[in-house]
């Protein structure tokens, strides 16, 4: 299932499913670990003797967050239960505290009610030697394994803590303490130890009809015991939890309006909202130690056995320049700093890492079928960092950071793309391509490597590193002549996806049509007007445009990831956000008149209504029925929408001042 809501503050993130149930909850870093491994975290209500988990069908849901902010406002409604709940949920700016703000009410009253908080632990992501215990002191249930600590309470009002428990084994054929709670008791049990879940209860006050019934539940989370008692649970009573969601809800309003352009007048409220949604979600997969996590839905497991929590290069620098787009730059600096530091000794990025800057799993091999030595690399990484890292520089001109950054990061990843390149043609030496799929010579690649090295002979020149500043710029001069030469294919009438480099040294092309192809003229090799690469985009838009009800432009034809559709006259591939964009935007770098620029506004505005209901962005859609697949949110998805927005913004903006410059001055009667 789908995330539909996230919240989070760098440390933390917990991501809801399209229920309202808990299902992720990472600490200490975003990306690692996830303390539930995605597993279902029930909260139910007990009214009166009838009973309901937040996925039943009978619930009403609307979901969503206070304006401009990571503090959820959701309202569910329960027929049967006779009663509607309002949640405010976050977590607090500073503090590692995931606070869950209730108010029940009843359009007929009850008298007896009490609502319930289930959490699956699987502490540092494993069911192994994880307790949870009743702590009298503190009046809440704590989870703990070596360094990690939980504390999971409330303030029910008057008084604090929770007023029952469950503490309990899950596996081996038991369901867990969750189903101990259906007949509104639970058993209280002081301490579990192994595969352990718990449940804790609250006592709902009387409700007239009407009237509000309000408390607060609460998971503290820490390194030590101290951290989640005389740091975390006594501060929330001393304080008071309005406290905390106040300024939560604050900052976050505050930060998510740094960037003041008037999209309200260019593209409607609805887009102005989902393009602050957009930096807010992007943000909360940024890890406040640099790493930007590709995406936090640990349902992913079920399909791959893996995770897309790691951080990749690509989709860092991507997510980044959309972050100083909208004006951002002190986290952009931590995802630079991290990318000097994941820099291999050779000069180039590989396939992913871990939030704590250590390699990735990979499907990648250093070697290929024949045992020939290969790198497992995707060099269009390598290229955007350095690429993203420029254009950060033209946004803020922060000369003492980028200095720090020159000899460690841009001179030693140049270097090696400059070395990085087949003699016999020309182009770059071969490596996986963007999807991760195919190994040779691939068309974004080379865009993404021009544009590296073009920000490398940019640097060099800031810098009157005059030898670097030609070694760069001749690199980048060749490898564009190799492109024309080579990528070019007069008989498909379009810019190939990728070469294959076979072992004499002859060239075969990959005839299938990518839209990723798009990364020739996206970071600055062609002109977005060249008429080459105006016949590649064309064909993209004729040959990969989903033909069923959802809309959107596939990857390429054939697309067997997630595949719903096996005809792919009708549907190439699943239609992805990102493709969808790439295609805006270059409606948008070619626009001349306000006219030209319907199309991107089209797009934009089939982005806004293929949303989730909380504003999240998935990778891809069903064809049919537009339902979201794959992960939820993906960073790179909410990246693509808010550069789109910039670039649609501002090119409006040239297209009415070249408008008026255009307009001859009326002549006046003496």
């Amino acid at each position: 299932m789908p995330r539909s809501l996230v919240v989070g503050n760098g440390n933390v993130l917990v991501g809801f499913d399209a229920n309202y149930s808990v299902r992720d909850i990472y600490f200490p870093r975003v990306g690692d670990a996830n303390q539930t491994m995605g597993n279902v975290c029930r909260t139910g209500f007990f009214i009166d003797g009838k009973f309901a988990w937040l996925e039943d069908a009978g619930w009403e849901r609307q979901l969503g967050y206070a304006e401009d902010s990571l503090v959820t406002a959701v309202t569910l409604k329960h027929s049967r239960l006779g009663i509607t709940v309002k949640f405010e949920d976050f977590v607090d700016l500073a503090r590692n505290w995931f606070i869950r703000n209730l108010e029940v009410s009843s359009a007929t009253g009850f008298t007896t009610g009490r609502v319930f908080f289930h959490y699956d632990w699987y502490i540092e992501g494993s069911d192994i030697g994880n307790t949870v215990a009743y702590d009298p002191r503190h009046r809440g249930v704590i989870a703990y394994k070596a360094n990690r600590y939980f504390l999971v309470g409330g303030d029910p009002g008057p008084g604090f803590g929770i007023d029952t428990w469950a503490n309990g084994k899950k596996g081996g054929g038991a369901a867990g303490t969750w189903v101990d709670a259906e007949d509104g008791e639970l058993g209280r049990n002081p301490i579990e130890q192994g595969s352990v879940d718990c449940t804790v209860g609250f006592n709902l006050v009387p409700v007239a009809p009407g009237g509000p019934c309000v408390l607060t539940h609460w998971v503290c989370m820490g390194s030590r015991l101290s951290d989640v008692t005389t740091y975390g649970q006594e501060l929330i009573i001393g304080k008071g939890p309005d406290t905390y969601m106040g300024r939560t809800l604050t900052y976050w309003q505050v930060w998510s309006e740094k960037d003041h352009r008037h999209i309200d007048e260019e593209l409607g409220s609805e887009v102005t909202q989902l393009y602050r949604r957009s930096i807010l979600t992007a943000r909360t997969h940024v890890d406040n130690h640099g790493a930007i996590i590709a995406a936090t839905d640990f349902d992913i497991t079920k399909f791959a056995r893996d995770t897309y929590a790691y951080a990749w290069p690509r989709d860092g620098a991507l997510v980044a320049n959309a972050l100083d787009r909208a004006g951002h730059e002190d986290v952009t600096r931590s995802f630079f700093t991290f990318c000097q530091q994941c820099l291999v000794e050779e000069g180039f990025f590989l396939h992913k890492y871990t939030p704590y800057g250590l390699p990735g799993s990979s499907w990648l091999p250093w070697v290929d079928g024949q045992g020939t030595i290969t790198l497992p690399i995707q060099e269009d990484e390598t290229g955007l960092v350095i690429w993203a890292l420029w254009q950060h520089y033209r946004i803020h001109r922060n000369l003492d950071f980028i200095v720090g950054l020159y000899s460690t990061l841009v001179i030693p990843a140049a270097d090696w793309m400059v070395s990085y390149v087949d003699e016999r043609n020309g182009l770059i030496k071969p490596s996986w391509d963007l999807w991760e799929e195919r190994w040779g010579v691939h068309a974004f690649t080379v865009g993404a490597v021009w544009g590296g090295l073009d920000a490398a002979r940019s640097f060099a020149e800031l810098f009157g590193d005059v030898g670097s500043f030609v070694r760069y710029r001749d690199a980048a001069d060749r490898l564009r002549e190799a492109a024309d030469e080579h990528l070019y294919s007069p008989e498909l009438g379009r810019f190939a996806r990728r070469i294959a480099v076979e072992e004499d040294g002859t060239l075969t092309v990959d005839l299938v049509n990518d839209s990723a192809t798009y990364g020739l003229w996206r970071f600055g090799m062609y002109a977005p007007d060249e008429p080459r690469i105006a016949e590649t985009m064309n064909s993209i838009k004729d040959q990969l445009a989903n033909k069923a009800a959802a809309g959107g432009i596939g990857r390429y034809r054939d697309d067997y990831y997630f595949k719903v559709e096996p005809d792919t006259t009708k549907v190439p591939g699943n239609p992805w956000f990102i493709c969808t964009l790439w295609m805006a935007q270059w409606f948008i770098a070619t626009a001349k008149t306000a006219h030209d620029l319907k199309p991107a506004r089209e797009i934009i505005n089939w982005v806004v209504a293929h949303q989730l209901q909380g504003g999240l962005l998935s990778e891809q859609l069903d064809p049919n029925t537009g339902a979201p697949l794959s992960v939820s949110p993906l960073t790179w998805s909410a990246a693509e929408l808010i550069a789109t927005v910039d670039e649609f913004c501002r090119r409006s903006e040239r297209v009415r001042r070249s408008a008026l410059s255009t307009v001859p001055p009326q002549s006046s009667k003496s």
